[in-house]
C-alpha cells in the first residue's frame, strides 16, 4: 500500500513568540485527529524553522512526496509567490493545496470565537467588522468579501470586511461607522488571523479606539481549523483510496 504522504503546514511566520506557540497548538491538534499522519510545520519568514529546512528532514527521513498546506486565508501574494518558490524541492515531489478561506468550517472557527466573547453567533443586534490583514491583490479581497456575505447569513445585522493594514478597503473604524449607520445596536469584530501577532494586536487596538463592543481572538488554535487543515490535505491526497491516514 502507498505510504501516506507527511502534511507540511506552511506559515508566515512571526518574531512573536505567541505565533509558533499558536501554530505548534493547531499541529497538535492536528496530529489529534488524524494518529500516525506525520504533521510538520515549516515557516516563511521570521521564526524557524523554514519550509526548506522541514522539507529536508522529510527528505531525511525517506519521504518521497509530501502535501502542503498553506495556513492562509487567501490566495494573496505569499500564497501565490512566496508559498510555490519555497516548496521547490527536487528531492521531494510536494503538491500544494488551496488556501483555507472560504470555508464552512472558518465561519465555524469565527462563531466559536464570537462566543466565547459571550456574544450569540448570528445575534440579529450585532454588526461585525470582519478583520483581515489586508491585500491589494483583487482576488484575496474577493474571498474576504464571500467570507463576510456568507457569515452574514448567519443572522447578524450585517458583516463588513475591514484589513488592519489598510492596504483596500475599509479600515476598522470606518467599518465600525459603517455598521452603525446599517442600524446595529453593538459592534463585535472578528480577528479573521490565525495566531497573535503585531497585526492582530493593531486589530484590537484599532477596534478598541472605534467602540467596538467585543472584539475576538484569532482562530488557529480551534478545532474547528484544525479540520479544515485536513480537509483541504484530504482534497490534494492522489489516489486517495488507497492510501491509509
Amino acid at each position: 500500500m502507498t505510504r501516506t504522504p507527511p502534511l507540511l503546514a506552511v506559515a508566515h511566520g512571526s518574531r512573536d513568540p505567541r505565533h509558533a506557540e499558536t501554530m505548534a497548538a493547531l499541529a497538535a491538534r492536528v496530529r489529534a485527529l488524524r494518529p500516525g499522519l506525520r504533521v510538520e510545520i515549516g515557516y516563511l519568514d521570521h521564526c524557524g524553522p523554514r519550509v526548506p529546512d522541514r522539507l529536508d528532514a522529510l527528505a531525511r527521513a525517506g519521504a518521497r512526496s509530501a502535501i502542503a498546506v498553506p495556513l492562509l486565508f487567501t490566495p494573496a501574494f505569499h500564497a501565490k509567490y512566496d508559498v510555490p518558490d519555497v516548496l521547490r524541492d527536487r528531492r521531494l515531489s510536494v503538491r500544494r493545496t488551496a488556501t483555507l478561506a472560504p470555508s464552512p468550517l472558518l465561519l465555524d472557527a469565527l462563531d466559536r470565537r464570537v462566543r466565547e466573547a459571550g456574544v450569540r453567533p448570528g445575534d440579529a443586534r450585532y454588526g461585525v467588522v470582519l478583520a483581515t490583514a489586508g491585500s491589494t491583490d483583487p482576488e484575496a479581497g474577493a474571498v474576504t468579501t464571500i467570507v463576510a456575505r456568507e457569515w452574514r447569513r448567519t443572522g447578524w445585522c450585517a458583516v463588513v470586511p475591514a484589513f488592519a493594514s489598510a492596504h483596500q478597503g475599509s479600515t476598522i473604524d470606518a467599518a465600525v461607522a459603517e455598521l452603525r449607520a446599517l442600524g446595529a445596536e453593538r459592534i463585535a469584530v472578528a480577528s479573521c488571523l490565525l495566531a497573535p501577532g503585531i497585526l492582530p494586536d493593531r486589530i484590537v487596538e484599532q477596534a478598541l479606539a472605534a467602540g467596538a463592543d467585543v472584539v475576538t481572538e484569532p482562530v488557529a488554535d480551534t478545532p474547528e481549523i484544525a479540520r479544515l487543515v485536513l480537509a483541504r490535505y484530504d482534497a490534494a491526497l492522489p489516489l486517495r483510496s488507497s492510501l491509509s491516514a
